[in-house]
Formats: C-alpha cells, structure tokens, sequence
C-alpha cells in the first residue's frame, strides 16, 4: 500500500470520527432538550429539527449519499419535502382545531 493510499484512508477515518462526533453531541443536545420547559409543539418541532440534521448526517456520509448523482440528490430532496408535509399536516390541523 502506498503512503497516498495510507493518507486517503486516514482522511475518511478522520472524517467518520468527526461525523461521529457531531451525532454524539447532537444526541446529548436531544437529551437536554426534552428537560426544556417548552410547549409540546415546539418540543416536536426541536426534536424533528435536531433528528433531521442527524438523519442528514447518517445518510450523507455513512450511506455515502454526499457523492451521489444529482439526480438522487433531488429525489432526495423531493422525499423529504414530502416527509415534512405528512410530518407537519397533523400539527397544522391540531393547532387550528385548538384555536376554535
């Protein structure tokens, strides 16, 4: 094995551990969060914004989706829009049937 092989490997161990890192702090600031003293909606909103930037982590670099085509990147993009629609339509309707 050469040196730049040897140097190409220890930059995508360096990049997993960084990643890595970042997942270990977002899921203590998970934890901190459920002790904040917040309405349920915008806890829901915080865990769903935190567990995005998680999941975007996970598939970007461990499922190697951040070197992908473009094409995937926008069925990507389209998945998640639609995610966030099925997520958000409940809260939508519960909040203006609480507001009546």
């Amino acid at each position: 094995m050469s040196d730049n092989d040897q140097a190409h490997i220890q930059e995508h161990i360096k990049v997993y551990l960084t990643v890595f890192g970042a997942l270990a702090v977002l899921t203590v600031v998970t934890v901190l969060a459920s002790y904040l003293d917040v309405s349920s909606t915008e806890a829901i909103f915080l865990a769903l914004a935190i567990a995005t930037v998680k999941a975007s982590l996970v598939a970007g670099y461990f499922m190697h989706l951040i070197t992908e085509r473009q094409t995937i990147i926008y069925i990507l993009c389209l998945t998640f829009f639609f995610f966030l629609v099925c997520m958000f339509l409940p809260l939508i309707t519960h909040t203006d049937h609480t507001a009546l």
